[in-house]
């Protein structure tokens, strides 16, 4: 009997398949790339990535999202790691970067940690620990941040544009930010409710970022469908349509016979009556303003620009509900139903030419629940950045009023949890003392990179750092212009609690995540996308 023993192959012929250490490295090899991708944009002094897609279209920010969703990532590892930062960007809106660079480091530290012969499991359990202690630590050392504090949202605000495009102007971008945020604000049981979606960000080519303006309403991309339409309407009352002023087309094939052409005349007469009743039900209500989500016949057109209405059709419905939590109108489904009752105010309305397109301006409402930023800049790319630059923080803003706490960046956080983990480390028995040490140096990858990214010595800063901890100095952070350890929550670097909490969580669940994967089966291209002809030739050298 021969003792060649035939092989089994149970996956398909072009199927890949990676095993064991090698498994894991190179899922930490592809982790590690995608955070080395975003880490120089990191902080203050961070720097900002050009990215060309296939048509040619060029993207320039640091906003660490953004870059990752246009980089097209295929690794499936590294998918995992920029799941990340959109969880983190829907959750905060802030703080992308910090928590892809903590995910990339957790994973190298584990990586060391493995190649002692530590089981990934023993090290995903020590790292869950830890992340555990580092969400209690955290509840501990926070900040309280009320509605009223103008000053701290003021810095938090300035924080979370540091950095980034808008840095130029700031201090009178914060100003308006905290301003909006507060006039959408709602308070009910001391508990502050911040809708962000009540926070339109529009923007303005041409002008400096500085001439950027608060609006206590709404700035609409449409323009009036009429031109003998008034441009600019004073002390608006706003009807809202989610009905369409044209008539409708019958559901069932219908055929109508006409054998006389006074048949015709008084058909479209009749049309035309209708379309006239439309209208007349508009300007009873006494709106002088309508925006109609719908479509607006041509005869109905002519018939509103004669009674002098304003009127805006094809109105998004995500615009249509800011329109009405902005002017207090009710949106009103029904034609027939619109009364004075469901008529909102705004102190004017105008089209205005923005660049090369007409726009809609609903300006001074009356204790608006919903506004608009409008930001300028020089190019379409500076203008799109500082768009990206306050939605980031805004978001900032939202979630410190959410939670109602606040801690102060710059890297003090890291390095005060990196402390206390330490300590806790020596609470514990077994290896698992090893991940929590690991996870402890993983957190210090932020005032590094803080320190690399301004030109610093990491260590220098990072050895004064710990000093300053140590001596009881909780806010302890780096100063990227002098190199020199500051107090963070003096300086006004101050960043809402859920950015750390989330990142954190995050970055640790996707670390765990990859330790216990020990093999990698990449299918072949499916049947489907192989050519009719391979398809034949395959059953040939089957038969």
């Amino acid at each position: 009997m021969s003792n060649n023993i035939q092989p089994v192959f149970i996956l398909p012929e072009d199927t890949r398949r990676t095993s064991g250490r090698d498994a894991q490295h190179n899922n930490i090899m592809a982790a590690k790339a995608v955070a080395q991708a975003v880490r120089t944009t990191l902080g203050p002094k961070g720097m900002d990535k050009m990215i060309v897609d296939a048509a040619g279209d060029v993207i320039v920010t640091n906003d660490g999202v953004t870059i990752l969703k246009e980089m097209q990532i295929e690794h499936p590892a590294a998918k995992m790691i920029v799941e990340v930062a959109k969880t983190q960007e829907e959750a905060v809106g802030d703080g992308t970067t910090t928590a892809v660079v903590l995910a990339g480091e957790l994973l190298k530290r584990a990586e060391d940690l493995l190649e002692q012969e530590i089981h990934p499991t023993i090290l995903a359990k020590g790292y869950r620990l830890a992340e555990e202690e580092a969400q209690k630590i955290l509840q501990e050392i926070t900040e309280k941040v009320s509605i009223n504090n103008d000053l701290l949202l003021r810095n938090i605000a300035i924080t979370a544009m540091t950095g980034k495009g808008a840095e130029s102007s700031k201090e009178k971008l914060a100003d308006l930010l905290v301003q909006a945020v507060k006039s959408i604000a709602e308070t009910k049981n001391n508990i502050v409710t911040v809708d962000i979606s009540d926070i339109k960000v529009e923007k303005r080519i041409g002008g400096r970022a500085d001439s950027s303006s608060l609006i206590s309403g709404l700035v609409i991309d449409k323009e009036r469908i009429h031109p003998s339409m008034p441009k600019k309407v004073e002390h608006a009352k706003i009807a809202l349509l989610d009905a369409a002023l044209e008539i409708k087309n019958t559901e069932i094939d219908a055929k109508i016979q006409i054998t006389d052409p006074s048949q015709l005349n008084s058909f479209l007469e009749h049309e035309e009556r209708t379309l006239r009743l439309m209208v007349d039900k508009v300007k009873e209500s006494g709106a002088t303003v309508l925006f109609c989500q719908r479509g607006i016949d041509d005869i109905a057109q002519h018939f509103l620009a004669k009674a002098g209405i304003l009127a805006v059709r094809r109105v998004k419905k995500s615009d249509l509900e800011k329109l009405s939590r902005a002017t207090n109108a009710r949106i009103i489904s029904n034609w027939k139903e619109l009364t004075s009752a469901d008529i909102g105010y705004a102190g004017l309305v105008k089209e205005e030419k923005v660049g090369e397109e007409e726009m809609i301006f609903v300006e001074q409402c009356q204790n608006p629940k919903a506004v608009t930023i409008l930001v300028r800049g020089g190019t379409e790319h500076v203008a799109e950045e500082l768009k990206r630059a306050v939605t980031d923080a805004v978001g900032d803003l939202a979630a410190a009023l959410r939670e109602g706490t606040v801690v102060a960046g710059a890297g003090a956080v890291e390095m005060e949890l990196a402390k206390r983990l330490r300590v806790f480390s020596r609470t514990l028995f077994g290896r698992e003392q090893l991940a929590v040490q690991a996870f402890a140096d993983a957190l210090e990858i932020i005032p590094r990179t803080l320190a690399e990214n301004a030109g610093l010595d990491p260590i220098d800063v990072l050895t004064k750092l710990r000093v300053a901890h140590d001596q009881g100095q909780r806010w302890a952070g780096i100063n990227v212009f002098s190199g020199e350890v500051m107090d963070s929550w003096a300086a006004g670097v101050i960043e809402p609690l859920k950015i750390k909490t989330q990142a954190l969580s995050s970055a640790a669940e996707v670390a765990e995540l990859i330790l216990r994967i020990d093999d990698v089966i990449l299918g072949g291209p499916s049947k489907q996308s192989l050519p009719p002809n391979a398809m034949q030739q395959r059953m040939d050298g089957m038969m």
